[in-house]
């Protein structure tokens, strides 16, 4: 069931979300055939964007033409010793939107509106090593 809801994100998650550059992205065709890409993007405060290399010839796009529910993950390592992952993961809806100013210029960039997000450790700061 879709909703109108926007979904909020707190200070402190849109830190994390600015701090970082790479993400996956899990799409499934409508036979439900699942693939995941590390992906680049972007985030408005809302909705996060999703380009590519050619981005119709990939099978996120493809995936989204049938099935617009996707999954978003951004993480990264806060520290091995001790093992500290850090994540925001996010479950939505997806579609298609033509940008003018996107992390790869004007093209066509997959919008992910998120419904549910669960967060892990994002309040850790980063120490590599």
């Amino acid at each position: 069931m879709e909703t109108n809801t926007v979904l909020t994100f707190t200070q402190e998650e849109v830190d994390y979300i600015r701090s970082q550059r790479l993400a996956r992205i899990a799409t499934s065709s409508k036979k439900g055939d699942p693939d995941v890409a590390p992906v680049g993007f972007d985030f408005d405060g809302t909705y996060f964007y999703v380009g590519g290399h050619i981005l119709t010839r990939t099978i996120k796009y493809k995936n989204v033409l049938e099935n617009p529910k996707v999954s978003f993950v951004i993480d990264d390592l806060a520290s091995i010793k001790p093992w500290t992952p850090r994540s925001l993961k996010i479950r939505g809806t997806a579609d298609l939107a033509d940008r003018d100013n996107g992390y790869l210029g004007p093209a066509k960039y997959i919008r992910i509106k998120p419904t549910h997000k669960t967060t892990i450790n994002i309040n850790r700061p980063f120490k590599y090593r």
